[in-house]
């Protein structure tokens, strides 16, 4: 369930929609019936997560992660483990919502929860797309003008193109715009390895803090309330649920319990990515400017500082990175307005409409002289100020038997993301007392 084109489509829709999509309609099919094997049979359903995963990726991170890194050093590391692997969590059980459901998140929020709730959520899901954009299309146009030297609304305006462009692959099917999503979560796991062979780092010292938790003041707390909020994003958690019906539809429980187990094994390998890249970000940081620029708050000044510390190489993979991320998100964070709007309120708009409205604030800001960067980071705490509702969601429907059968929550995984869900939202009533104080 996608776009105002494919959204309603099934499985079987999708055979005809390209030759790319329908041989792995076709190869989905065959996995399920035991005539592929290994990673033959997995590949088909290799998609949902890498488009999921890019959320975690997104132009937000960047900014948090610059400023954990140049500020903290290694210090917060743990706290980007530690939502990568809450991410995980949900996101596997947003997928298996859909998988066994049939209907996305949204959807099945609107048929159990009273109207009011619905209206609230899809209002609040809406203030998280416009932030997501804000992050996305700043992100990107910072890149972009960064690399051809132009301003940054013509950057902004390039990306806003770049996007629609690739949004039409869609229309030729699902596996074309997949395929260009996995090539930009390529461009950016290969560009932050290069930074991190190029960046000296303290191994030592990082493994240390990725496992032992420390928040030395309350300007840690923000950013890492911070990072949770741009490592685990609102939309996706929709956004999965919907992506999960669009090759092949399991005939019994043995092929249901065995998509779910390929859902799962490719939301550990994506998400891993992404818990990669974040980890990365950070040690970069750290490495380039916790002591050389302790204060670096600034994405376009970290790009200029980093070439006299570590050389154009260097810098030039940081802007490839982030150029991939803005545009690849703002894909993504499209499709993910149209699964929460259709499943919300059954309408759909087309996506040029959507685009406009949702990247409004984003030249907003830019026109009235804002602090780009800034806006940025407050647009991720906005993001985790949101994510408790869809996490609350997720929990609800998923322990329900008589939704899911056996595939409902069991009480240990219950108990554990219960406990995650509640940590952010501590995290999020003391975040609010703290500036009010």
């Amino acid at each position: 369930m996608l776009s105002s084109t494919t959204m309603s489509r099934s499985a079987g829709d999708f055979a005809t929609a390209g030759d790319a999509s329908s041989r792995t309609v076709r190869a989905a099919r065959d996995a399920l019936e035991g005539r592929r094997k290994g990673v033959a049979a997995a590949l088909p359903f290799v998609g949902p997560a890498v488009i999921a995963s890019i959320g975690y990726m997104d132009p937000g991170n960047f900014a948090t992660n610059i400023q954990a890194g140049a500020a903290y050093g290694y210090e917060l590391l743990w706290v980007v483990l530690a939502a990568n692997v809450i991410a995980m969590v949900f996101q596997a059980m947003s997928a298996k919502l859909g998988i066994v459901t049939g209907r996305n998140l949204a959807e099945l929020c609107r048929e159990h929860f009273p109207r009011p709730v619905v209206w609230g959520m899809w209002a609040t899901s809406e203030i998280a797309a416009m932030a997501t954009d804000l992050a996305e299309f700043l992100g990107g146009a910072l890149a972009f003008g960064l690399l051809l030297h132009l301003p940054l609304i013509a950057g902004m305006a390039a990306t806003a193109v770049l996007t629609c462009a690739i949004l039409t692959l869609e229309k030729r099917g699902f596996r074309p715009l997949e395929a260009a999503i996995a090539a930009l979560v390529g461009v950016i796991g290969a560009s932050y390895l290069g930074e991190l062979l190029i960046a000296p780092q303290d191994w030592h010292a990082a493994a240390y803090h990725l496992v032992v938790p420390q928040l030395r003041d309350g300007t840690a707390l923000t950013l890492a309330v911070g990072i949770i909020g741009a490592t685990i994003m609102p939309h996706t958690l929709y956004l999965h649920s919907g992506l999960t019906q669009r090759r092949t539809t399991p005939r019994d429980a043995r092929e249901r319990r065995l998509l779910l187990r390929f859902s799962n094994r490719e939301v550990a390998v994506a998400l891993g990515v992404a818990g990669f890249v974040n980890i990365a970000m950070v040690m970069m940081a750290s490495s380039a400017f916790h002591r050389a620029a302790p204060g670096m708050a600034d994405i376009g000044d970290a790009y200029h500082t980093l070439i006299p510390l570590l050389g154009p190489a260097a810098g030039a993979l940081f802007l490839v990175a982030l150029f991939a991320s803005g545009v690849s998100s703002s894909v993504v964070g499209t499709l993910a307005g149209q699964v929460v709007m259709q499943g919300f309120l059954r309408r759909r708009v087309p996506i040029w409409v959507r685009r406009l409205v949702t990247i409004a604030p984003a030249f907003a800001i830019v026109a009235l002289g804002c602090d780009v960067t800034r806006a940025m980071v407050l647009s991720q705490v906005v993001l985790s100020l949101v994510l408790p509702l869809p996490m609350a969601a997720l929990l609800l429907l998923s322990s329900r038997r008589a939704l899911l059968g056996e595939h409902a929550l069991r009480a240990p995984t219950l108990v554990a993301a219960s406990a995650a869900a509640a940590a952010i939202v501590a995290l999020n009533v003391y975040l609010i007392w703290a500036a009010f104080n």
